[in-house]
């Protein structure tokens, strides 16, 4: 349980975690003390306690972490055991590639529907999920609620289609668009995914060095 208002850089940080503790688990360690952690990281040991008294006290003075402990009590600070459902909006060449490609259950959400307005989509379905009319959207919502969109449909409607997102009920929003969402609703949350800025950050660096 939260014990204070955490930073989003810690945030940031716990899919590290997660991902590096499944990795040892899978590799069968059972323990590791933090400063093991924080070398195999890239952090000191001092960053790994103070990022995760955040939420509370997972170790033992002496023994360290249990692993598959410590990866289970972070994958309940993420959420991944709320049973979170996912639908997409867009199912052209990203929306597609998320659906047959991205394990959306490995962070603990479903996926369950898409939406798009080509004929040569609606009606079939993509990685096993079915492609409805957008037109459908509302319907769809009130009978099978999803807490996440993933957007994925051209930046001139993004807007329009998050809105409605919203006010079916929608309280998470995972922006592909490449342009800002102009929500005004409290308690909506957006992510917004850029991969040129990534893409341009990566080239900043190589060039510096060049």
């Amino acid at each position: 349980m939260k014990k204070q208002k955490v930073s989003s850089a810690v945030i940031r940080r716990l899919p590290r975690y997660f991902r590096h503790l499944t990795d040892l688990h899978l590799t069968g360690v059972e323990r590791i003390s933090s400063s093991a952690l924080g070398k195999s990281m890239g952090l000191t040991a001092s960053q790994i306690r103070q990022d995760l008294s955040c939420f509370g006290e997972f170790g033992q003075q002496g023994y360290g972490y249990n692993v598959d402990n410590l990866r289970g009590e972070i994958a309940d600070i993420l959420g991944m055991n709320k049973g979170h459902t996912a639908i997409i909006l867009g199912a052209g060449n990203l929306g597609r590639a998320l659906m047959e490609n991205f394990h959306f259950d490995r962070s603990g959400v479903a996926l369950a529907a898409a939406f798009d307005v080509s004929p040569d989509v609606v009606g079939q379905e993509r990685g096993g999920v079915p492609v409805y009319h957008v037109d459908k959207l509302e319907e769809y919502l009130a009978a099978h609620p999803a807490s996440i969109g993933v957007l994925t449909v051209p930046r001139g409607v993004a807007n329009p289609i998050a809105a409605r997102l919203v006010r079916a009920g929608v309280k998470g929003i995972w922006n592909f668009t490449n342009t800002e969402l102009n929500l005004k609703e409290p308690g909506v949350i957006i992510e917004n995914v850029h991969f040129a800025d990534s893409l341009l950050a990566l080239s900043y660096m190589i060039s510096e060095d060049a």
